[in-house]
């Protein structure tokens, strides 16, 4: 088997796990279980505050001492472990605690994922810009792949969902058995305390350009939280609605949000060309024009007639509003570092986007929707015209802040 089609197989499974619950189970939670925004708010902000601090401390881990590809087995086996408890769970304190322990050993394999793909296709002599992407598209069809299942199943407003993504968890530990082994560093020698405690990636922070770029990285983390959490409860709130009970949006929900999905399937394949292109500058603004859009066309869509044009194109324009700064980043983040970092800086990257600010998103999001709530009735346009406010002044601010010249061969040659 080629090293490109095991990476496919990787990042397949990778995100299988996640769209089969990560959508829906905030859903699950209002409607099955009775949840409170806050309170599914906290829950999913669990996976920001593993991510705080686990992905660099693994991808530290995984530069020093453990081959990457072991690691990430180890942890995608303990992940299967707490999912399938997860799914037993009622109370919301108790399911914050085991979701908390499920993101510390999930969270970091989005890094590590990363470093094994990056590390097998330059052993093997393929660009990174330009062969990566197409690989993690398929991380995208997973996603797709498992939401589509849960919906059709009718199974969105269920605990299978957990039991599934456990299942499919215990697949992937099982199979990095086949996976390329990634080499630790042993350069250890003459260096700094920093250096030997695997804190190298945050003497980026020195540098004023990739400083601000990791702030603004996890401002956008905080926008792509929101939608992880709301997008789903919000699209089978319109069921309130007689009018639209039975329409497309409430009936099959997930499959409508996989439509964002697919739209990163074509987006991820435009990434070569606008980084190559534009730069990582502009790249980040489209991507923060792109989620203002999200938002303000969520707000004034519905089920049914030109309303569900808006729900339609609310999906599309997330496959660019998510490409153009996970990805992208990841990628700019992966070529503007020393190779003897890239481990942590990957880890401090998803830290910041995927920890700080997915944990800010979950928790303020939570208490917004809580405070646009009259009587258990949510006023969703208000709640995602907020958030269409929020990223709009960030693409203004950013705009001016983030001084970047963009030299078209920085990224073909690293």
């Amino acid at each position: 088997m080629n090293i490109k089609l095991r990476l496919k197989i990787m990042i397949f499974l990778q995100f299988f796990i996640w769209g089969s619950w990560l959508v829906t189970f905030g859903s699950y939670m209002i409607n099955t279980l009775n949840f409170t925004g806050a309170q599914v708010g906290i829950v999913y902000s669990s996976n920001g505050l593993a991510a705080i601090i686990m992905p660099s401390l693994i991808g530290i881990i995984a530069d020093r001492w453990v081959k990457a590809n072991v690691l990430y087995g180890i942890l995608h086996f303990l992940g299967a472990i707490t999912l399938f408890i997860a799914a037993q769970i009622s109370d919301p304190t108790m399911m914050f605690w085991v979701m908390l322990f499920n993101s510390i050993v999930y969270m970091p394999t989005l890094a590590l994922s990363n470093t094994i793909s990056y590390f097998s296709l330059e052993n093997k002599g393929f660009d990174i810009v330009k062969d990566f992407p197409p690989i993690r598209v398929y991380g995208t069809i997973g996603f797709i792949l498992a939401m589509w299942i849960i919906s059709l199943a009718k199974i969105e407003l269920s605990n299978i969902q957990l039991f599934i993504a456990s299942g499919s968890s215990l697949v992937l530990a099982l199979y990095t058995i086949s996976l390329p082994a990634c080499p630790t560093s042993n350069e250890i020698k003459d260096k700094s305390w920093v250096s030997l405690l695997g804190l190298d990636a945050f003497v980026l922070f020195k540098d004023k350009k990739m400083a601000l770029f990791l702030i603004f990285s996890m401002l956008l983390g905080v926008a792509l939280q929101i939608t992880n959490t709301f997008g789903d409860p919000f699209l089978h709130d319109f069921a309130l609605n007689p009018d639209y009970k039975n329409s497309f949006a409430v009936k099959y929900p997930a499959i409508l949000l996989s439509v964002s999905q697919i739209s990163e399937v074509f987006f991820i394949l435009t990434i070569p060309f606008f980084l190559s292109k534009y730069g990582i500058k502009k790249v980040i603004l489209i991507s923060m024009i792109g989620w203002t859009l999200r938002f303000v066309f969520f707000g004034y869509g519905s089920p049914i007639g030109g309303g569900f044009l808006l729900l339609l194109l609310s999906m599309i324009v997330y496959g660019c509003a998510f490409d153009f700064f996970n990805i992208s980043g990841a990628i700019f983040v992966e070529k503007a570092v020393d190779h003897r970092i890239r481990g942590s800086a990957q880890g401090l990257f998803s830290t910041m986007v995927n920890g700080i600010g997915a944990y800010l998103g979950a928790v303020i999001s939570g208490k917004v929707v809580d405070y646009f709530t009259v009587e258990g009735v949510r006023n969703w346009q208000s709640i995602w015209l907020f958030f269409g406010g929020y990223t709009l002044v960030l693409a203004i601010i950013f705009a001016i802040v983030f001084k970047y010249n963009h030299d078209s061969n920085a990224l073909k040659n690293g």
